[in-house]
Protein backbone atom coordinates (compact mmCIF):
# COMPACT_ATOMS: atom_id res chain seq x y z
CA UNK A 1 0.00 0.00 0.00
CA UNK A 2 1.55 3.39 -0.77
CA UNK A 3 1.50 6.15 1.43
CA UNK A 4 -0.52 8.09 -0.70
CA UNK A 5 -3.23 6.17 0.68
CA UNK A 6 -2.74 6.09 3.74
CA UNK A 7 -4.33 8.21 6.69
CA UNK A 8 -4.64 9.09 9.64
CA UNK A 9 -8.39 9.61 9.47
CA UNK A 10 -10.79 9.19 6.93
CA UNK A 11 -14.05 11.14 6.74
CA UNK A 12 -17.18 9.24 4.80
CA UNK A 13 -19.34 11.94 4.40
CA UNK A 14 -18.82 15.42 3.41
CA UNK A 15 -21.91 17.13 4.76
CA UNK A 16 -21.56 19.39 7.46
CA UNK A 17 -20.44 17.58 10.00
CA UNK A 18 -17.72 15.28 7.76
CA UNK A 19 -16.28 18.53 5.95
CA UNK A 20 -16.02 20.41 9.33
CA UNK A 21 -14.61 17.10 11.35
CA UNK A 22 -11.83 17.28 8.55
CA UNK A 23 -10.85 20.63 9.04
CA UNK A 24 -10.73 19.64 12.75
CA UNK A 25 -8.24 17.04 12.24
CA UNK A 26 -5.87 18.98 9.94
CA UNK A 27 -5.97 21.80 12.40
CA UNK A 28 -4.96 18.33 14.69
CA UNK A 29 -1.97 17.66 12.29
CA UNK A 30 -3.80 14.96 11.21
CA UNK A 31 -3.51 13.18 7.66
CA UNK A 32 -6.97 13.67 6.68
CA UNK A 33 -9.16 11.91 3.48
CA UNK A 34 -12.42 12.98 2.75
CA UNK A 35 -14.66 10.91 0.74
CA UNK A 36 -18.16 12.49 -0.65
CA UNK A 37 -20.27 10.93 -3.52
CA UNK A 38 -21.84 14.03 -4.53
CA UNK A 39 -20.96 17.60 -3.36
CA UNK A 40 -19.29 18.61 -0.51
CA UNK A 41 -21.63 20.22 1.84
CA UNK A 42 -24.33 17.45 1.63
CA UNK A 43 -27.72 17.89 1.32
CA UNK A 44 -27.74 20.95 3.84
CA UNK A 45 -26.12 23.02 1.75
CA UNK A 46 -27.21 21.45 -2.04
CA UNK A 47 -30.50 20.47 -1.14
CA UNK A 48 -31.90 21.47 2.35
CA UNK A 49 -31.15 24.44 4.85
CA UNK A 50 -29.09 26.73 2.66
CA UNK A 51 -31.62 26.63 -0.64
CA UNK A 52 -34.71 26.62 1.79
CA UNK A 53 -33.93 29.76 3.44
CA UNK A 54 -32.96 31.84 0.36
CA UNK A 55 -36.73 30.74 -0.75
CA UNK A 56 -37.81 31.72 2.63
CA UNK A 57 -36.32 35.44 2.20
CA UNK A 58 -37.47 35.66 -1.62
CA UNK A 59 -40.88 34.53 -0.20
CA UNK A 60 -40.69 37.36 2.69
CA UNK A 61 -39.54 40.07 0.68
CA UNK A 62 -42.67 39.29 -1.97
CA UNK A 63 -44.45 39.17 1.26
CA UNK A 64 -43.21 42.86 2.21
CA UNK A 65 -44.13 44.27 -1.10
CA UNK A 66 -47.95 42.61 -1.45
CA UNK A 67 -48.02 44.29 2.47
CA UNK A 68 -46.22 47.75 1.07
CA UNK A 69 -49.03 50.08 1.47
CA UNK A 70 -49.36 49.56 5.27
CA UNK A 71 -46.06 51.38 5.48
CA UNK A 72 -47.06 54.26 3.19
CA UNK A 73 -45.61 52.79 0.28
CA UNK A 74 -47.15 52.19 -3.43
CA UNK A 75 -45.63 49.50 -5.61
CA UNK A 76 -48.86 49.03 -8.13
CA UNK A 77 -49.10 45.77 -8.87
CA UNK A 78 -46.46 42.73 -7.22
CA UNK A 79 -44.70 40.25 -9.40
CA UNK A 80 -42.06 38.02 -9.21
CA UNK A 81 -39.62 35.92 -11.38
CA UNK A 82 -39.38 32.56 -10.63
CA UNK A 83 -36.42 31.52 -12.78
CA UNK A 84 -34.35 34.80 -11.32
CA UNK A 85 -35.78 33.49 -7.65
CA UNK A 86 -33.70 30.55 -8.22
CA UNK A 87 -30.99 32.18 -9.87
CA UNK A 88 -29.98 33.45 -6.39
CA UNK A 89 -30.76 30.04 -4.88
CA UNK A 90 -27.97 28.48 -6.96
CA UNK A 91 -26.06 31.30 -6.90
CA UNK A 92 -26.10 31.03 -2.88
CA UNK A 93 -25.13 27.36 -2.90
CA UNK A 94 -22.13 28.17 -5.51
CA UNK A 95 -20.68 30.32 -3.72
CA UNK A 96 -20.67 28.34 -0.31
CA UNK A 97 -19.76 25.40 -2.19
CA UNK A 98 -16.76 27.04 -3.86
CA UNK A 99 -15.88 28.14 0.09
CA UNK A 100 -15.75 24.96 1.68
CA UNK A 101 -13.98 23.61 -1.50
CA UNK A 102 -11.50 26.42 -0.82
CA UNK A 103 -11.26 25.26 2.84
CA UNK A 104 -10.21 21.91 2.06
CA UNK A 105 -7.41 23.15 0.35
CA UNK A 106 -6.15 25.72 2.61
CA UNK A 107 -5.73 22.63 5.17
CA UNK A 108 -4.70 20.66 2.91
CA UNK A 109 -7.58 17.58 3.02
CA UNK A 110 -7.47 14.96 0.39
CA UNK A 111 -11.29 15.01 -0.93
CA UNK A 112 -12.01 11.83 -2.96
CA UNK A 113 -14.78 11.84 -5.59
CA UNK A 114 -16.97 8.55 -5.20
CA UNK A 115 -18.69 6.07 -3.33
CA UNK A 116 -16.52 4.58 -0.23
CA UNK A 117 -17.72 1.16 2.38
CA UNK A 118 -15.75 0.06 5.42
CA UNK A 119 -13.79 -2.81 3.80
CA UNK A 120 -11.73 -3.25 7.22
CA UNK A 121 -12.12 -1.13 10.70
CA UNK A 122 -9.07 0.75 9.08
CA UNK A 123 -9.70 0.33 5.46
CA UNK A 124 -12.13 1.74 3.50
CA UNK A 125 -13.24 0.92 -0.87
CA UNK A 126 -13.60 3.61 -2.82
CA UNK A 127 -15.59 3.44 -5.95
CA UNK A 128 -14.19 6.39 -8.42
CA UNK A 129 -14.49 7.57 -11.88
CA UNK A 130 -11.09 5.60 -11.75
CA UNK A 131 -11.98 2.60 -10.98
CA UNK A 132 -11.65 1.12 -7.32
CA UNK A 133 -9.59 2.48 -4.67
CA UNK A 134 -8.39 1.48 -1.11
CA UNK A 135 -8.07 4.08 1.31
CA UNK A 136 -5.92 2.83 4.69
CA UNK A 137 -6.86 4.73 7.94
CA UNK A 138 -6.02 4.67 11.50
CA UNK A 139 -9.77 5.79 12.32
CA UNK A 140 -12.54 6.08 10.35
CA UNK A 141 -15.99 8.89 10.80
CA UNK A 142 -19.13 7.66 9.55
CA UNK A 143 -21.35 11.08 8.10
CA UNK A 144 -22.98 9.44 5.72
CA UNK A 145 -26.19 11.69 6.82
CA UNK A 146 -29.87 10.84 6.13
CA UNK A 147 -32.24 10.50 3.03
CA UNK A 148 -36.02 11.46 2.53
CA UNK A 149 -38.27 9.24 3.84
CA UNK A 150 -41.36 8.30 2.13
CA UNK A 151 -44.61 6.25 3.24
CA UNK A 152 -45.45 2.64 2.18
CA UNK A 153 -46.94 2.75 -1.11
CA UNK A 154 -45.94 6.07 -2.29
CA UNK A 155 -43.31 6.84 -4.71
CA UNK A 156 -41.46 9.88 -5.25
CA UNK A 157 -40.97 10.74 -8.30
CA UNK A 158 -39.55 14.41 -7.77
CA UNK A 159 -42.10 15.92 -10.32
CA UNK A 160 -45.65 15.26 -9.09
CA UNK A 161 -44.63 13.64 -6.09
CA UNK A 162 -42.12 15.16 -4.20
CA UNK A 163 -39.38 15.55 -1.43
CA UNK A 164 -37.56 18.36 -0.26
CA UNK A 165 -35.44 18.01 -3.59
CA UNK A 166 -38.55 18.66 -6.07
CA UNK A 167 -39.40 21.87 -3.95
CA UNK A 168 -36.25 23.18 -4.37
CA UNK A 169 -35.90 22.44 -8.23
CA UNK A 170 -39.56 23.01 -9.66
CA UNK A 171 -39.66 24.86 -12.55
CA UNK A 172 -42.59 27.03 -11.33
CA UNK A 173 -45.05 27.46 -8.09
CA UNK A 174 -47.40 24.87 -8.04
CA UNK A 175 -51.26 26.23 -8.09
CA UNK A 176 -52.03 23.74 -5.00
CA UNK A 177 -49.94 21.74 -3.51
CA UNK A 178 -50.59 19.15 -0.56
CA UNK A 179 -47.97 18.73 2.42
CA UNK A 180 -47.83 15.23 3.90
CA UNK A 181 -46.11 15.88 7.40
CA UNK A 182 -46.01 19.24 9.38
CA UNK A 183 -42.47 19.02 10.77
CA UNK A 184 -40.38 21.61 10.37
CA UNK A 185 -39.72 21.12 6.84
CA UNK A 186 -43.49 20.46 5.99
CA UNK A 187 -44.33 23.81 7.56
CA UNK A 188 -41.58 25.55 6.10
CA UNK A 189 -42.49 24.73 2.55
CA UNK A 190 -45.62 25.03 3.30
CA UNK A 191 -44.89 28.83 4.33
CA UNK A 192 -42.92 29.39 0.87
CA UNK A 193 -45.48 27.94 -1.27
CA UNK A 194 -48.77 29.80 0.08
CA UNK A 195 -46.66 33.17 -0.20
CA UNK A 196 -46.20 32.59 -3.77
CA UNK A 197 -49.93 31.76 -3.90
CA UNK A 198 -49.94 28.17 -3.76
CA UNK A 199 -53.43 26.55 -2.11
CA UNK A 200 -51.92 24.89 0.74
CA UNK A 201 -53.25 21.80 2.22
CA UNK A 202 -51.44 20.12 5.60
CA UNK A 203 -51.94 16.54 6.43
CA UNK A 204 -50.58 15.48 9.77
CA UNK A 205 -51.07 12.27 11.36
CA UNK A 206 -50.12 13.48 15.25
CA UNK A 207 -53.00 16.06 16.61
CA UNK A 208 -50.75 19.21 16.21
CA UNK A 209 -48.38 20.91 13.52
CA UNK A 210 -44.53 21.17 14.58
CA UNK A 211 -45.21 18.26 16.50
CA UNK A 212 -41.80 18.31 19.08
CA UNK A 213 -42.38 21.57 19.97
CA UNK A 214 -44.20 23.27 22.84
CA UNK A 215 -48.15 22.94 22.95
CA UNK A 216 -48.94 26.48 22.92
CA UNK A 217 -46.06 27.19 19.95
CA UNK A 218 -48.14 24.37 18.13
CA UNK A 219 -51.74 26.10 18.84
CA UNK A 220 -50.69 29.20 17.75
CA UNK A 221 -49.15 28.44 14.54
CA UNK A 222 -52.35 26.47 13.68
CA UNK A 223 -53.93 29.93 13.59
CA UNK A 224 -51.38 31.37 11.99
CA UNK A 225 -51.73 29.43 8.95
CA UNK A 226 -55.73 28.87 9.57
CA UNK A 227 -55.34 32.93 9.17
CA UNK A 228 -53.33 32.78 6.44
CA UNK A 229 -55.89 30.56 4.35
CA UNK A 230 -54.57 26.97 4.00
CA UNK A 231 -56.29 23.61 4.49
CA UNK A 232 -54.65 22.20 8.09
CA UNK A 233 -55.92 18.14 8.47
CA UNK A 234 -54.78 17.56 11.72
CA UNK A 235 -54.78 13.43 13.17
CA UNK A 236 -55.41 12.40 9.72
CA UNK A 237 -53.92 8.88 8.13
CA UNK A 238 -52.92 9.26 4.33
CA UNK A 239 -53.83 6.35 2.77
CA UNK A 240 -52.79 6.84 -1.43
CA UNK A 241 -50.94 9.36 -3.64
CA UNK A 242 -51.53 8.61 -6.61
CA UNK A 243 -49.54 10.65 -9.60
CA UNK A 244 -52.01 11.20 -12.46
CA UNK A 245 -49.89 12.57 -15.22
CA UNK A 246 -51.33 16.36 -14.96
CA UNK A 247 -52.07 16.11 -11.22
CA UNK A 248 -51.98 13.79 -8.02
CA UNK A 249 -54.59 12.33 -5.74
CA UNK A 250 -54.16 11.93 -2.36
CA UNK A 251 -56.71 9.94 0.02
CA UNK A 252 -56.47 10.16 3.56
CA UNK A 253 -58.68 8.84 6.70
CA UNK A 254 -59.96 11.23 8.98
CA UNK A 255 -62.04 9.34 11.99
CA UNK A 256 -63.95 6.80 9.71
CA UNK A 257 -64.51 8.79 6.84
CA UNK A 258 -62.24 8.40 3.60
CA UNK A 259 -61.16 11.71 1.90
CA UNK A 260 -59.94 12.09 -1.64
CA UNK A 261 -58.68 15.70 -3.04
CA UNK A 262 -56.11 16.91 -5.94
CA UNK A 263 -53.60 18.85 -6.16
CA UNK A 264 -50.90 19.72 -8.71
CA UNK A 265 -48.15 18.07 -6.67
CA UNK A 266 -47.91 16.57 -3.59
CA UNK A 267 -44.84 17.22 -1.31
CA UNK A 268 -43.82 13.92 1.14
CA UNK A 269 -42.07 15.53 4.41
CA UNK A 270 -42.62 12.37 6.42
CA UNK A 271 -39.03 12.62 8.14
CA UNK A 272 -35.45 11.39 7.16
CA UNK A 273 -34.05 7.94 6.99
CA UNK A 274 -30.05 7.55 8.13
CA UNK A 275 -27.75 6.33 5.54
CA UNK A 276 -26.39 2.88 7.49
CA UNK A 277 -26.93 0.09 4.96
CA UNK A 278 -24.51 -0.19 1.86
CA UNK A 279 -21.74 1.48 3.56
CA UNK A 280 -19.85 -1.70 4.85
CA UNK A 281 -20.46 -1.74 8.49
CA UNK A 282 -20.57 -5.55 9.15
CA UNK A 283 -17.31 -5.21 8.19
CA UNK A 284 -16.80 -3.52 11.75
CA UNK A 285 -17.89 -4.29 15.06
CA UNK A 286 -19.88 -1.44 14.54
CA UNK A 287 -23.94 -2.32 15.89
CA UNK A 288 -26.81 -0.92 14.13
CA UNK A 289 -29.83 -0.77 16.49
CA UNK A 290 -33.15 0.77 14.94
CA UNK A 291 -31.90 2.20 12.17
CA UNK A 292 -28.79 4.49 13.78
CA UNK A 293 -25.23 3.34 14.35
CA UNK A 294 -24.89 2.91 18.08
CA UNK A 295 -21.98 4.87 19.80
CA UNK A 296 -20.50 5.86 23.60
CA UNK A 297 -20.64 9.84 24.17
CA UNK A 298 -17.80 10.42 22.17
CA UNK A 299 -19.69 9.16 18.84
CA UNK A 300 -17.44 5.90 19.31
CA UNK A 301 -18.91 3.10 17.74
CA UNK A 302 -18.13 -1.01 19.44
CA UNK A 303 -15.77 -1.06 16.76
CA UNK A 304 -12.46 1.32 18.46
CA UNK A 305 -11.28 2.91 15.23
CA UNK A 306 -14.63 3.41 13.99
CA UNK A 307 -16.64 6.91 14.96
CA UNK A 308 -20.16 7.95 13.71
CA UNK A 309 -21.53 11.68 13.77
CA UNK A 310 -24.81 13.11 12.55
CA UNK A 311 -27.59 12.06 11.21
CA UNK A 312 -26.44 8.30 11.33
CA UNK A 313 -26.61 7.86 15.11
CA UNK A 314 -29.99 9.54 15.61
CA UNK A 315 -29.33 12.36 18.36
CA UNK A 316 -30.91 14.81 16.55
CA UNK A 317 -31.10 15.00 12.74
CA UNK A 318 -29.69 18.46 12.23
CA UNK A 319 -26.91 20.18 10.88
CA UNK A 320 -25.60 21.87 13.80
CA UNK A 321 -25.62 18.89 15.98
CA UNK A 322 -23.66 17.05 13.28
CA UNK A 323 -21.16 19.41 13.47
CA UNK A 324 -20.52 19.55 16.88
CA UNK A 325 -19.79 15.51 17.39
CA UNK A 326 -17.85 15.89 14.25
CA UNK A 327 -15.47 18.13 16.37
CA UNK A 328 -16.33 15.66 19.42
CA UNK A 329 -15.24 12.65 17.61
CA UNK A 330 -12.22 14.02 16.25
CA UNK A 331 -11.06 15.64 19.55
CA UNK A 332 -11.16 12.15 21.17
CA UNK A 333 -9.08 10.43 18.37
CA UNK A 334 -6.79 13.05 18.65
CA UNK A 335 -6.63 12.69 22.69
CA UNK A 336 -7.67 16.05 23.39
CA UNK A 337 -10.06 14.41 26.44
CA UNK A 338 -13.33 16.64 24.65
CA UNK A 339 -16.38 16.95 27.44
CA UNK A 340 -19.49 14.71 26.09
CA UNK A 341 -21.91 17.09 24.12
CA UNK A 342 -24.62 18.27 26.10
CA UNK A 343 -27.72 16.89 23.68
CA UNK A 344 -30.25 19.12 26.06
CA UNK A 345 -29.41 22.44 25.19
CA UNK A 346 -29.77 22.17 21.28
CA UNK A 347 -31.82 24.51 19.54
CA UNK A 348 -34.78 23.62 17.55
CA UNK A 349 -35.37 26.44 15.00
CA UNK A 350 -38.21 26.42 12.39
CA UNK A 351 -37.64 28.66 9.21
CA UNK A 352 -41.66 29.12 8.76
CA UNK A 353 -43.74 32.36 8.66
CA UNK A 354 -43.56 33.17 12.13
CA UNK A 355 -40.30 31.38 12.90
CA UNK A 356 -39.88 28.92 16.06
CA UNK A 357 -36.76 28.74 17.35
CA UNK A 358 -36.58 26.86 20.62
CA UNK A 359 -34.40 24.44 23.26
CA UNK A 360 -34.99 22.68 26.48
CA UNK A 361 -38.46 21.04 27.70
CA UNK A 362 -41.54 22.03 27.60
CA UNK A 363 -44.10 22.71 29.39
CA UNK A 364 -46.12 19.20 29.09
CA UNK A 365 -42.74 17.47 29.52
CA UNK A 366 -41.38 19.11 32.56
CA UNK A 367 -45.33 17.94 34.02
CA UNK A 368 -44.49 14.68 32.35
CA UNK A 369 -41.19 14.29 35.10
CA UNK A 370 -43.55 16.24 37.56
CA UNK A 371 -40.73 19.32 38.23
CA UNK A 372 -42.21 22.03 39.57
CA UNK A 373 -42.18 24.89 37.06
CA UNK A 374 -43.44 28.84 36.62
CA UNK A 375 -43.66 30.25 33.54
CA UNK A 376 -43.57 33.79 32.14
CA UNK A 377 -44.96 34.55 28.53
CA UNK A 378 -44.59 37.75 26.46
CA UNK A 379 -46.31 39.01 23.25
CA UNK A 380 -44.76 40.46 20.39
CA UNK A 381 -47.75 43.19 19.43
CA UNK A 382 -46.73 45.76 21.97
CA UNK A 383 -42.66 45.52 21.41
CA UNK A 384 -41.95 48.51 19.64
CA UNK A 385 -39.50 47.05 17.31
CA UNK A 386 -42.11 44.55 16.00
CA UNK A 387 -44.43 47.43 15.51
CA UNK A 388 -41.79 49.42 13.58
CA UNK A 389 -41.22 45.71 11.51
CA UNK A 390 -45.12 45.49 10.74
CA UNK A 391 -44.44 41.37 12.32
CA UNK A 392 -45.95 41.33 15.91
CA UNK A 393 -47.87 37.92 15.71
CA UNK A 394 -46.03 35.58 18.40
CA UNK A 395 -44.35 35.53 22.15
CA UNK A 396 -41.72 34.18 23.95
CA UNK A 397 -42.09 31.92 26.58
CA UNK A 398 -40.19 31.02 29.66
CA UNK A 399 -40.22 27.93 31.64
CA UNK A 400 -37.98 28.24 35.26
CA UNK A 401 -37.54 25.69 37.91
CA UNK A 402 -39.57 26.83 40.74
CA UNK A 403 -37.51 26.07 43.20
CA UNK A 404 -33.93 26.60 41.56
CA UNK A 405 -34.74 29.35 39.34
CA UNK A 406 -32.77 27.50 36.93
CA UNK A 407 -33.78 28.12 33.00
CA UNK A 408 -35.81 24.75 32.02
CA UNK A 409 -36.94 25.58 28.42
CA UNK A 410 -36.99 28.40 25.95
CA UNK A 411 -39.74 28.93 23.58
CA UNK A 412 -40.33 31.70 20.70
CA UNK A 413 -42.70 32.09 17.85
CA UNK A 414 -42.65 35.21 16.04
CA UNK A 415 -39.98 37.44 14.14
CA UNK A 416 -36.79 37.05 14.05
CA UNK A 417 -37.14 33.82 16.63
CA UNK A 418 -34.49 31.38 14.77
CA UNK A 419 -31.90 34.13 16.20
CA UNK A 420 -33.51 34.99 19.25
CA UNK A 421 -33.24 31.78 20.84
CA UNK A 422 -29.93 31.74 21.50
CA UNK A 423 -30.35 33.81 24.70
CA UNK A 424 -32.00 31.06 25.89
CA UNK A 425 -29.83 28.36 24.85
CA UNK A 426 -26.65 30.19 26.28
CA UNK A 427 -28.53 30.37 29.46
CA UNK A 428 -29.57 26.19 29.00
CA UNK A 429 -26.09 25.15 28.52
CA UNK A 430 -24.72 26.71 31.49
CA UNK A 431 -27.29 26.10 33.96
CA UNK A 432 -28.17 29.67 34.33
CA UNK A 433 -30.87 31.36 36.25
CA UNK A 434 -34.08 32.47 34.53
CA UNK A 435 -33.47 35.72 36.62
CA UNK A 436 -29.53 36.39 36.14
CA UNK A 437 -30.62 36.93 32.74
CA UNK A 438 -33.90 38.95 33.19
CA UNK A 439 -31.46 41.69 35.55
CA UNK A 440 -29.13 41.72 32.44
CA UNK A 441 -29.74 45.10 30.25
CA UNK A 442 -30.90 44.35 27.17
CA UNK A 443 -30.99 46.83 24.44
CA UNK A 444 -33.70 49.20 23.27
CA UNK A 445 -35.90 48.81 21.16
CA UNK A 446 -35.26 45.30 19.99
CA UNK A 447 -36.84 41.90 19.75
CA UNK A 448 -35.06 40.40 22.17
CA UNK A 449 -36.89 42.84 25.52
CA UNK A 450 -39.46 40.01 24.47
CA UNK A 451 -37.40 37.60 25.88
CA UNK A 452 -36.24 40.03 28.53
CA UNK A 453 -40.54 40.64 29.43
CA UNK A 454 -40.77 37.05 29.41
CA UNK A 455 -37.93 36.34 31.69
CA UNK A 456 -39.18 39.16 34.30
CA UNK A 457 -42.40 37.13 34.00
CA UNK A 458 -41.57 34.38 35.18
CA UNK A 459 -39.59 35.30 37.86
CA UNK A 460 -42.88 37.01 39.44
CA UNK A 461 -41.52 40.66 38.49
CA UNK A 462 -43.08 42.05 35.21
CA UNK A 463 -42.29 44.94 34.25
CA UNK A 464 -44.97 45.44 31.08
CA UNK A 465 -47.69 43.01 31.70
Amino acid sequence: MSSENQYDIAILGGGPGGYIAAIRAARHGLKTALIEKEKIGGTCLHWGCIPTKGLLQNAQVFRHCTESDSFGIRTGEVSYDWEAIMERQRGIIDRLHKGVQSLMKKHQIEVIPGFGRLASPTSLEVETQEGARIVQAKNIVVATGSVARSLPGVQLDEERVISNVGALTMKKPPKSLVVIGAGAVGVEFASIYRTFGAEVTILEYLPKLVPLEDEEVSKYLFRCFKKAKMNVQLGVAVQTVENRGDHVQVTYKKGEDLVEMEAEMCLVSVGRKPIVEGIGLENTKAKVERGVIVVNEYCQSDEPTVYAIGDVIGNYLLAHVAEVEGLLAVDHIAGKGPEPIDYSAVPRCTYCHPQIGSVGLSEKECEEQAIPIEVGKAQFMPNGKAMALGETDGFSKVIRHAETGELLGGHIIGPEATDLVMEYVVAKKNRMSAASIAHTIHPHPTLSEVNLDALHSAIGEPVHG
